[in-house]
């Protein structure tokens, strides 16, 4: 008697003593089932909707956490749990307790990976207290679908173009298309026979084509400029900046496909022929800042005789020297230094370090299938999906280790052919007359992701090429990120300046 006796109270200690059960979030799908890969967000707002805060790496960035699933339908509750992926702390249990806005996305669109790409699948954000301490379970239903693609209207001046690329469709095997706003010049409709050269603009990271509505919008800056007299005719042009792997950046890729080869092929002859273009490489001006100012180079130099000149500002690493502040070739490692030092990844204009790149890359993985960031859509994933080689499994190969950093160096000879200093310097007999004159770069020296250290490094070798590149490299003292030394205005004079005088030339 005395042994059953210690052996249930032995049983109601350890009930009684055992900890809660942990946090955890159990999520359904209410609508048709689907795979992906499925985020919850807590935010302190709901404003905007957590889902819309996915990206955002800074102090201030909502927690996720991530987990991939497959056929996720109405009778299977998917848990995220301490096991899931999570950002910026390291494990659900982490969490400080408190009031959070909770919102469930499952990213399911194979062709876009923006959070908001049509067919995936959200919850209503809703507020609940947490606490890992108390254990609890919190229940979200995805009910909402993100709705098929659909143009903002359109009007005398703006216009959308949306064409299946057959390159791009035959490479991954399923239809892929191509999109671009159109902006029309002032008095387009007067002369049904005038044509008109083209300003090709690609945005920074991720800028989708649907800009031209925002630039064109009652009483901008953009807007006044573009109506003015005195402003050259024009026909804008604005890239898409989303694909299977985020920003496609425009250019052939062992992972994104032959987007530079669709572009050139498919993509601008429709809108030369569609909109009354010159269909003349003289009359093809580009342009872009940032993600659009790598892109920018690089299309001029990869298609020299396809395009005129162009203008860059703040472009993504120009010399892989300077990937950010990682060189590839001689780094051991991007999240660290030789000291041990975390590699920053964005700072204010101060100096002051705003995140890392292991934090950074972090959150990428949270977003990224498998837990990994050379699948979220993101920067540096999409920057490794374009740069990088495609790996036996179908899937970019990652230039570092996706928890440590470590540098992966046999994926780096395929690097190189991005390395647009390094294709300049190697090929400059061939390429040096055919872009000469045709470089103008603007770059903050304080700029926000140190992507001033790059430029320098081109611009050591540009000023020494022979024969001589007449490239216009301008610096901002003490500006940050995508600071331009021209104004729109002055920019647009000078690249009709460059079209007469191609046409003189000839």
């Amino acid at each position: 008697m005395r042994t059953s006796w210690i052996a249930v109270l032995a049983t109601f200690l350890l009930f009684q003593s055992s900890p809660p059960a942990g946090l955890r979030f159990e999520v359904a799908n209410l609508l048709q089932p689907s795979s992906g890969r499925l985020l919850v967000i807590l935010a302190q707002s709901d404003r905007p909707d957590p889902r819309n805060t996915i990206g955002d790496a800074g102090t201030n960035a909502s927690i996720i956490l991530g987990r991939d699933v497959e056929n996720l339908g109405a009778n299977i509750r998917a848990v995220l749990d301490n096991r899931a992926a999570a950002f910026p702390i390291q494990k659900l249990d982490e969490l400080p307790a408190g009031d959070y806005y909770v919102q469930a996305l499952l990213a399911s669109n194979r062709d876009l990976k923006s959070p908001n790409a049509p067919g995936n699948l959200y919850s209503n954000a809703r507020r609940f207290h947490l606490d890992p301490r108390a254990g609890s379970t919190v229940q979200l239903e995805l009910t909402k679908s993100i709705p098929a693609e659909e143009f903002p209207p359109e009007n005398d001046f703006i216009k959308y173009v949306k064409i299946q690329s057959d390159l791009l469709s035959r490479f991954h095997g399923r239809p892929i298309y191509l999109r671009a706003g159109i902006i029309l010049p002032k008095d387009y409709t007067v002369d049904e026979n005038r044509r008109f050269p083209l300003r090709i603009h690609i945005g920074g990271y991720g800028a989708r084509y649907t800009a031209v509505e925002r630039l064109m919008g009652a009483g901008s800056d953009f807007r006044r400029m573009w109506l003015s007299s005195d402003t050259p005719r024009f026909i804008y042009v604005q890239l898409d900046g989303d694909g299977p792997y985020g920003d496609p950046y425009q250019v052939n890729s062992d992972n994104n496909g032959p987007y530079g080869d669709a572009l050139t092929k498919e993509l601008i002859p429709y809108i030369e022929k569609r909109f009354r273009a010159v269909a003349e490489p003289r009359a093809r001006l580009l342009d872009g800042e940032s993600t659009g100012g790598w892109v920018s180079l690089a299309l001029k130099i990869f298609y020299p005789d396809f395009f005129n000149a162009v203008w860059s500002s703040c472009p993504d690493g120009a010399d892989f020297r300077g990937f950010q502040i990682v060189n590839i070739y001689s780094d051991r490692n991007a999240y660290v230094d030789d000291n041990g030092s975390e590699r920053p990844s964005k700072r204010d204009l101060d100096g002051r370090v705003e995140f890392t790149i292991r934090r950074e890359c972090q959150m990428e993985n949270v977003l990224g299938d498998a837990d990994n960031w050379t699948l979220s859509g993101q920067q540096w994933g999409a920057w490794n999906a374009t740069y990088g080689p495609r790996g036996t499994d179908g899937r970019p190969v990652a230039l570092w280790h996706s928890k440590t950093g470590v540098i992966n160096k046999s994926a780096i000879e395929h690097w190189k052919r991005y390395d647009l200093h390094l294709v300049l310097q190697q090929n400059w007999r061939m390429l040096g007359p055919r872009v000469r004159g045709k470089f103008h770069i603007s770059v903050g020296e304080a700029d926000n992701y140190y992507l001033n250290n790059a430029v320098h490094m081109l611009d050591e070798f540009l000023k020494t090429a022979d024969p001589p590149a007449d490239a216009r490299i301008a610096y901002g003292r003490g500006r940050g990120h995508c600071w331009n030394s021209l104004s729109e205005a002055e920019m647009m004079k000078e690249m009709a300046l460059a079209v007469e005088e191609v046409g003189k030339a000839k």
